[in-house]
Order: C-alpha cells, then structure tokens, then sequence
C-alpha cells in the first residue's frame, strides 16, 4: 500500500497560557496542503520484525525514533499484526512547522487499519495518534480546523481560500518547538483566530498573528526577511507555519519568481 502524508500550514497561531502539566494552550488553525512525503508499507513473511528504509531529505534521529516506526510498533503490538516492511521517501522538511513527522504518523496508523482491515473506530486512531504527538490526530481529520488545547482539540472550520496561490518557503535550516516556546511568552490580547480569519483578507496581516513570529525574526534574521520578501512580491497574507522555520504566502495571482539560496526549499500550488 502507498500512500501520501500531506503537509499543514498554520493561519496563525496564539499561545494563551502554560497548563499545569507544562504544556501550553495555544489557539490555531490548521489548514492541509498538498506538498507531500511517500509512504509504502506491505506485511513481511519475517517474524514480527518491522524494517523501516528511509531515502529523500535526510532525517537525523534513529530509525527507532522515528514516528513512522513508533507508529507501526504500537499497532503491531495492540493487534497483532505480521512483520513489515516500510520505505518513507521523505520530501517534507523536518523540523520546518509543516507537520511533516506528524503526518507520516498518522498516516501510517490509517494505512494499516486499512491493510488489515481492522476496521477501527476514529475514536481508537485518535487515542492511538495523540500517543504520538499533539499534532498527529490533526492528520486523521485533514480539514481546515480549529484547533484548541495542545492543538488536539479541533473544531471543523470554514476557510475559504480557494482560487489563492500559496507559497511556502523551508529556509534551510531548522528550529525547536521547545526552544521556541521558552523564548515565547504567552499572550491572549490579541482577536481569537475565529474571528480574525472572518475580517477582509486586507486586515489578516494585522490580527491574524503568529506568537511565534516575533520570536523567530529576532533569532533568524533569514525568516522577517523572507517575510518581508513575500508582501513585496504581492502576498496579501504571509506567515510563519507552527513554530517555523517555513515561511508562506497567499496571493490572488501566480507569485512574481523569486530566487532563493540553494539550499532553500520551496512548494507552490493552487488552492
């Protein structure tokens, strides 16, 4: 079976407090787009035994680390399933705020519920996919949400972005969801997300916010500078995904070309 763990971008993103069990509560909106990894999974007559081969962009924590591996182990072990033999060809950056681990995660779960056809409830996948991490139930759903708690509690939501361009930007390097959340003080001033993405898409540079974003600039100088680059060339919102690195823009026409550092990855589509 093969299947295609698309991205996330997030509009926006309000970090509202620190919850008692270290986590914060944020506020977001998540929105799938189609930039994607590929995933192949079949059973293996070996015993139990689950071999996971990685190609593409590289990826550096161990093979057993990786949540494509978690993922599998933890249904092999809940229902018994034979050995597998998994190969992720990874196009999705890690580590740049697209969702991309998470992603792969998830789909992993579905793709094995569908290959056995276990049949499991939405219930059973999400328990199983919030074991994962905050962001993977999201890709279970794969809809424009918002999203609430630790980004696991999602409500279905109308964004209406059809007919927009969207270009997202990975710059190269990588950042620390951890890291950014210590060096980013929580803050609920700012309008929810409900009702910023509600105004005229003039007034979404101003109060659709990225706690995040402030944070970032002032450390990679590289991301307020793509920003900026992006409403010079006709973006009429641009932002930073999750906790970055990847920066995007949304136009009502192809984006003028602009060039990038080589090692800068880009992904361009209509929505």
């Amino acid at each position: 079976m093969i299947v295609f763990p698309n991205a996330k971008i997030n509009l926006g993103l309000r970090i509202l407090y620190k919850r008692p069990d270290g986590f914060h509560a944020i506020e977001t909106i998540f929105y799938p787009v189609g930039w994607s990894d590929i995933l192949e999974i079949v059973p293996s007559r070996e015993s139990r035994r689950i071999r996971l081969r990685l190609s593409g962009l590289p990826l550096q924590a161990e093979l057993q680390d990786n949540l494509v591996y978690r993922a599998a182990a933890i249904m092999q072990e809940k229902y018994n399933l034979p050995g597998l033999r998994i190969h992720l060809h990874k196009q999705i950056p890690a580590g740049a705020g697209l969702g991309g681990g998470s992603s792969d995660a998830s789909f992993t779960l579905k793709a094995l519920d569908r290959l056995f056809s276990l049949g499991l409830p939405s219930r059973s996948l999400h328990a199983l996919a919030k074991q994962l991490g905050s962001d993977c139930p999201y890709f279970l759903v794969n809809k424009p949400v918002l999203a609430t708690g630790r980004g696991d509690k999602m409500t279905p939501l109308s964004v209406d972005l059809q007919g927009n361009y969207l270009l997202i930007v990975y710059p190269g390097f990588s950042t620390t969801t951890g890291k950014m959340y210590k060096n980013t003080f929580p803050s609920d001033q700012s309008p929810g997300l409900k009702e910023a993405i509600g105004k005229p898409h003039h007034l979404w540079k101003k109060y659709v916010i990225n706690r995040f974003e402030e944070t970032l600039s002032l450390t990679y100088p590289a991301i307020s500078s793509l920003l900026n680059q992006l409403y010079d060339k006709g973006a009429w919102y641009a932002g930073v995904s999750g906790s970055g690195s990847s920066v995007f823009g949304l136009f009502k026409k192809p984006p003028e070309k602009l060039t990038f550092p080589e090692d800068y990855l880009t992904w361009q589509e209509k929505l």
